[in-house]
């Protein structure tokens, strides 16, 4: 039978399937990890309907949505997560992979805010930064990526962080509508 640790350990790193509510989690506020999480099922709904719509202004507000979502979250990441989860010690190669992965997908979006719906591969630029999204989150969420080892860091303050990475935020979506 295994032991139960004391109430004062570390708790094990959590991985959620579904985004938290807004402003707080089952055992209590949005910590950086959780709001980022949140960010990417925010993610994962928008690209499903993108895939089912079929008028072409639906399509054209979706992907908008998408792009502008995406870039805000690369840029809170960049500026803030990444830098201190590498001061803290957070895994280099994996932050160096996340980096390089936000730039492949920073060139797709780029292509996309440029087309239209009914252009030759505007579908198929939006499926593949579809794919390329799932499989960043897929690494960042899953036991011993980014996100756990965050959690299991004792050097960083995801509390006080996830107020800076969501003051950036909503200063960035500002700024781009």
């Amino acid at each position: 039978m295994p032991t139960r640790t004391p109430a004062s350990d570390t708790p094990p790193a959590r991985r959620k399937t579904a985004a938290p509510k807004p402003g707080a989690t089952p055992t209590g506020p949005m910590d950086a990890v959780d709001l980022l999480m949140a960010d990417h099922r925010e993610a994962e709904t928008v690209f499903e309907q993108f895939e089912k719509a079929s008028s072409e202004s639906r399509k054209k507000e979706l992907a908008d949505k998408i792009c502008m979502a995406l870039n805000v979250h690369m840029q809170i990441e960049e500026e803030i997560f990444y830098p201190e989860a590498r001061a803290a010690g957070v895994d280099d190669d994996k932050l160096d992979e996340g980096i390089v992965e936000h730039d492949a997908a920073k060139k797709l979006i780029a292509e996309i805010e440029t087309m239209h719906p009914g252009d030759e591969f505007y579908d198929a630029k939006v499926k593949v930064l579809s794919e390329e999204i799932t499989h960043h989150v897929e690494e960042e969420e899953e036991a011993g990526g980014l996100f756990a080892q965050a959690r299991k860091n004792e050097d960083l303050d995801l509390n006080e962080m996830a107020e800076r990475l969501k003051a950036r935020s909503d200063e960035l979506m500002g700024e781009m509508q």
